[in-house]
């Protein structure tokens, strides 16, 4: 059966292609599952489903299936039954309507890069946002449209090259759709804020696989429970954004040995505790790069954005340069391109992942010595303690006014556990879980959903805190079936 033409109307689109009752593609039934299995004598080709989509289906007898199932975490080992490739709202509605259908559970895969891998589950249908790359930059609007499966570097590449951008994250590779829905922690959040917060419109395919776009004119509730609720309500196949003018940036990384690390975890508490909204940095400790005086040593690390000026970034930044001096600095004047991909080369795809997170109001005493003592014994091969700093534009915008409950949280503390030997899964993980809870009873007892791996319903509660009960009703709005479960949930 031949794919039907791309050219289909926004008509067509808002309607869908296919009628939740009775589905057809190109006028011919859609046979059952079991049907499929019957007439092929074993499982499904999902054939039928293939035929429906613009885009492709790919299922575990494809030579692409091992590679498409693969996501950035590579303790993710899930095979689902059908991975649709879908290059449009249009596909997307169509998948969503198959699965009810039938019965299938889905996951959606937006960047892949969710340290839990809830974009793909066993024995469940992967609706694939990759296709949908597309960046539209407006520097006159001052707006940017970017589909659901775009990862930051292409929507920085578009945004920069109109001299504008767009607050994100700090891993180029990550999705836009995933790091968007979580809130969106980044390199600027302390000047314009979440990425939520540039959020203009969403595009959205429920649950019933019907198309509605939610905005601050348009579904209301949906636009607000997206900011922050992460994938629990819907699949958004397009994100609209504010963009801003592109500034100068001073930024990069210091390092220090360990015989330094306390002194400057204190320090970073002072730095922070004055810092203007401006200067956004993280800090922490992580295992010496290979070629540097502090290889192998469990070092510490000063990271750091400041937009504004160069003149000013300078005078802003010197007293960093000044403590110690760092063993190695490569703070100065650079560029937004290059502070978006500062982290990438220590981010691979493959590695073992396991990390925790949690928010905090200030970091007590207790939480530098719990860090420092607990440094030594960090996983090889790119784990880290990474603190970082919020307030500023984050907490412009009240905590009920979005999804994102944290907003009285001055720092994000977390381990991001990161290895090479999937032997030493069970014995970094426990160590990882471990160390979390310890800092934990000094946290707001909320997380960044972004960064949970499996903590669980309890965690997902406390994380949204006072927020939870107006996001169940929304669910329940969306999503009564609770249809779009692989995710930080919140039950219906």
């Amino acid at each position: 059966m031949n794919k039907r033409s791309s050219g289909i109307t926004r008509r067509q689109l808002l309607q869908g292609s296919a009628a939740v009752g009775g589905l057809t593609a190109m006028g011919t039934p859609i046979i059952s599952l079991a049907q499929a299995a019957a007439s092929s004598g074993g499982a499904s080709s999902f054939a039928d489903l293939d035929a429906m989509l613009q885009g492709n289906v790919i299922t575990p007898d494809s030579d692409r299936y091992e590679s498409a199932r693969r996501v950035f975490n590579g303790m993710i080992d899930r095979h689902p039954a059908a991975i649709a490739r879908c290059s449009g709202a249009a596909d997307v509605m169509d998948v969503v309507k198959y699965a009810r259908e039938h019965d299938i559970p889905v996951s959606v895969r937006g960047g892949g890069h969710n340290v839990a891998g809830k974009a793909v589950r066993d024995d469940a249908i992967t609706i694939d946002l990759g296709p949908m790359h597309g960046v539209w930059a407006d520097p006159y609007r001052k707006r940017a449209r970017a589909q659901g499966g775009v990862r930051l570097g292409a929507l920085d590449r578009e945004t920069l090259a109109v001299g504008m951008f767009v607050p994100s994250g700090t891993v180029s590779d990550t999705g836009v759709a995933g790091l968007t829905l979580g809130g969106g922690l980044g390199w600027v959040q302390r000047k314009y804020g979440l990425t939520i917060d540039s959020l203009v419109s969403a595009d959205v395919v429920t649950a019933d696989g019907e198309f509605i776009v939610a905005s601050e004119r348009e579904n209301t509730d949906l636009f607000w429970a997206l900011r922050g609720g992460g994938g629990n309500f819907g699949v958004v196949t397009s994100f609209e954004y504010r963009m801003f003018e592109a500034e100068e940036i001073v930024g990069g990384m210091a390092l220090w040995p360990e015989a330094m690390v306390g002194d400057m975890l204190e320090f970073y508490r002072e730095f922070t505790s004055s810092a203007p909204n401006s200067v956004m940095t993280m800090a922490g400790t992580m295992i010496g790069p290979p070629g540097t005086s502090v290889e192998g040593q469990a070092a510490g690390f000063i990271a750091v954005c400041y937009s504004g000026t160069t003149a000013e970034g300078e005078r802003l930044l010197q007293p960093i340069k000044d403590f110690g001096p760092p063993a190695l600095d490569l703070i100065g004047p650079t560029s937004f391109k290059s502070i978006q991909t500062m982290f990438d080369a220590s981010s691979p795809r493959g590695r073992q992942n396991y990390w925790r997170s949690n928010f905090m109001h200030e970091l007590t005493d207790e939480v530098l010595d719990t860090v420092l003592a607990r440094s030594a014994e960090l996983p090889p091969s790119g784990s880290i303690f990474l603190l970082e700093h919020m307030g500023g534009a984050i907490r412009d915008v009240g905590p009920h006014d979005t999804a994102f409950s944290s907003r009285d949280a001055n720092y994000n503390v977390s381990i991001l556990g990161t290895w090479e030997d999937a032997s030493k899964n069970d014995e970094y993980v426990a160590w990882t879980r471990k160390v979390g809870d310890e800092l934990k009873q000094y946290s707001t007892g909320g997380a960044y959903v972004n960064y949970m791996a499996d903590e669980g319903e309890k965690a997902v509660q406390d994380t949204y805190e006072t927020n939870l009960a107006r996001l169940r009703e929304v669910k329940r709005k969306y999503d009564p079936d609770n249809f779009f479960n692989a995710n930080q949930n919140i039950a219906p």
